[in-house]
Parts: C-alpha cells; structure tokens; sequence
C-alpha cells in the first residue's frame, strides 16, 4: 500500500468520525469553560467591537474561606481567553456589564460595605484595568441588577433597595454621569417589595424597568416605563394567582416591550419560561409559555434580527441533565420555532444571550458539567443561526491531521528500512 493511498484512508477514516457539522465550523460553533478552584458564574455578556466576547460575573472561593470578587473576562473569536481581571470587596457580585463607548468595559452589582450592600459601578480601560469606580446605597441592602451607558455618556442603573421608598423593598433607579457621580435617583414601589431585574433606555430619552412586585395578590411581572428624569409615566403588572417573576426586558423594534422570566401560574410545569408583548404603553399583546413539567425558566432574552425573540435559561423538562442551558427561538408572535439544550448530567444554567454579528447566538452561564474545578464554572457556548453547536471542538481537525501525517510518516519510513535491509 502506498504511503498517499494510506493517507489518504486515514484523512476519510478522520473525517468522517467527525460529528455532521463540526467541519470547517471555524467560530461558528464551539463552546469554552472557565475557571479553577473557585465558584465562576457568569451573570453577563457582551459581544465586542472587535469580534470576541467580554463576560462579568463572580469569582469565589467555597463558603467560609475569603470574600467574593467581580470578574472580568475577555476572550476571541473562539472565545479564547485573552486576559482576565477581578475587582476586589469583602463581597461582591457583577450582575451586568456593557463595553462603553471609549472601547472600555462598565460592571455593575453589589458590594458588601461597613453599611451594608451598595450598588457597586466599577469602570475600567480597554484590558479591564479599572479606572474608578462608585458605590450608592444607604444603610440597608440595596443591590444593582441592571445597568445601561445612556445616550450623554452616563450610566443607569437598577435594582432594589430597603434604604429608601415606601415598601419592605423598591425598584430603585440612579443616574450618573460619565464619572459615576449621581445626578440623581428615583424609587418605584407599593406596600409590598419590588425589584427591577432589567433595565432599558428606550427611544424617547426615557427609561424602562422590568422585574417583580408582591404589592398585588402575589408576585407579578413589573413593567414601569420613566421619562429622562425618572418620573414615572406608567406601570403595568401581569400574572396570575401563581409566583410570576420577570428577569429580562427588551424594547421591540415596533415601538413596545418584551419581558421573560418564569410563570408558575400559567404553563405545563412547576416553572415555565414566560414570554409577555406589550405596545408601547404596556397593554399586552400577546404571551406565550415555554416548558414542560419540570422547572423551567428564562433568565436573559433578545429580539432577534428577523422579528423573532431568543430566550435563554434552564430546563429539566428536557436534556440530558438535572438541568441543562436552555435556547429557544420564537417567531414575532412567540409561537416556538425551534429549541435545544446544552449540558451533560449535572446543574448547568444560563444566564446570558447575545445574537452575535453572524447572527447565531452566544449563551453564557455557570455548569458543573463541564470545567475543571469541582464548583461550578463559567460556560459559554457559542451556537449557529439553529442553535447548533458540534459533539466537540472544529480546532481538534488540525491536530488530527498532523496526527495522521506523523503516522503516514512513521510506517513510510520503517518501509524504507525495510526494503533496504
């Protein structure tokens, strides 16, 4: 047999054990973990102006042994860490991030102070090193969900506080200028408590909150949308008799309003995925529930390129594990187009979603599938347009090859020994 014929067997017998799809996948389709020792989760993503991606969460060691710090991760095209930095407090926890318009990165959560918990907005330079950074709070827990670049150059932010307003908690909205500096604040709240999980500056200058209220019979999704100064304009609640708790929001491209999170008063399950529509003043126009009867939610959305909607967040109605990410694609009415899972036998969540410029999707979370510590890991998987990523990595080709080629190489040699001895 010639040393090319044999070769060219091995090439076959390569590719075609690889999984449909993973060949020439190039960053298509892949997915990453990181982490170590500690506990990694990753609460936001950003894709970034030159291709990669930029993930903020949290870095902890297990409970007891030192103090948790914001994490800054920034990656390639093949999400590839480039470099990494940690932001530290006695306790702190990144909930969202933005890359600004100076090519740098804004992180925003909760810092334990000598107070209590602050909003924390951490502010850094294009390789993450921080630059300044500003804590708001007053003598109780107050935490930042939620926060934008505004239109001027500041920031926004959002969250709950119990240090001001009239209820046990209150949606709790501040802005600032470019430097952190408050320029002023607005609280939104009943008898009961609320929370603003996700925040917009929408087209008109303004500002829209989505979250949770128990002011009413229960929990219920909260919709409040502000004028630029945070006066409240109007609020809307949606739900039923159940628990009902809204994590994202998006204006749509027609001028209203997306929220999902999770319904157990609607749906199949104990917990399903709910998907509300509004018009611009916040009537409902449509809802959907995803699920089946386990628990399922999501925990980030996107309105997506063609008028659809993409949800991210966990299942264990479906998969493979106890619960796995979750990615569902909905046309412009929120009837389901498609869904897939990711994750192995243990807990794996996501968090985050972004379409990405080649309009796939990247989802970002936290498993314990996967990694190489024994806490949980931050995972990101990077899908096509259908969700699809490939059984492992398309950069395992190239070492192939060369594999095969040192083979080919070895027996055409020992051939050689052969014919001349």
């Amino acid at each position: 047999m010639s040393s090319k014929l044999l070769l060219s067997i091995m090439l076959l017998f390569v590719l075609a054990s690889l999984p449909l799809g993973s060949v020439g996948a190039s960053s298509e389709m892949w997915s990453q973990t990181y982490g170590g020792e500690f506990i990694d989760h990753a609460t936001s993503l950003v894709e970034t102006s030159d291709g990669g991606y930029a993930l903020a969460g949290v870095t902890s060691p297990p409970v007891g042994i030192g103090p948790s710090n914001f994490l800054l991760i920034k990656t390639d095209a093949y999400g590839v860490m480039v470099w990494n930095q940690t932001y530290e407090g006695e306790a702190a926890y990144a909930h969202e991030l933005v890359e600004t318009s100076d090519g740098g990165y804004a992180l925003a959560g909760t810092l334990r102070t000598a107070e209590n918990f602050d909003f924390w907005l951490v502010k850094t330079d294009a390789y993450g090193n921080m630059i300044w950074n500003q804590t708001y709070g007053g003598p109780n827990i107050d935490q930042a969900l939620a926060m934008v670049q505004t239109s001027d150059g500041g920031y926004a932010l959002a969250g709950y506080t119990e240090s001001f307003g009239s209820g046990s908690y209150d949606c709790w909205l501040i802005k600032t200028d470019a430097f952190g500096n408050m320029v002023w604040n607005q609280t939104y709240g009943g008898d009961g408590g609320e929370v603003a999980s996700s925040l917009v500056e929408t087209a008109d200058g303004g500002y829209a909150l989505g979250g949770q209220t128990t002011s009413g019979e229960g929990y219920d999704f909260l919709l409040i949308k502000t004028d630029s100064s945070g006066n409240m304009e109007w609020n809307q609640t949606f739900g039923g008799t159940g628990w009902d708790q809204a994590y994202s929001l998006v204006e749509t491209s027609d001028g209203g309003y997306a929220l999902t999170g999770r319904t157990n008063s609607f749906g199949a399950g104990s917990y399903d995925a709910w998907l509300v529509k509004t018009d611009s003043n916040g009537n409902v126009q449509w809802n959907q529930t995803y699920g089946g009867l386990g628990w399922d939610e999501a925990q980030s959305l996107v309105e997506t390129s063609d008028g659809g909607f993409a949800l991210a967040g966990r299942t264990n109605s479906f998969g493979a594990g106890d619960y796995d990410f979750w990615l569902v694609k909905t046309d412009a009415y929120g009837d389901m187009e498609w869904n897939q899972t990711y994750g192995k036998s243990n807990i794996d969540q996501a968090l985050a979603i972004v379409q990405t410029s080649d309009d796939g999707f990247a989802l970002a979370g936290k498993t314990k599938s996967f990694g190489a510590g024994d806490y949980d890991d931050i995972l990101l998987v990077k899908t096509d347009e259908h969700g699809i990523i490939p059984e492992f990595p398309s950069w395992i080709i190239l070492p192939l090859f060369l594999i095969a080629t040192v083979v080919v190489t070895v027996y055409r040699n020992a051939l050689r020994r052969k014919t001349v001895s």
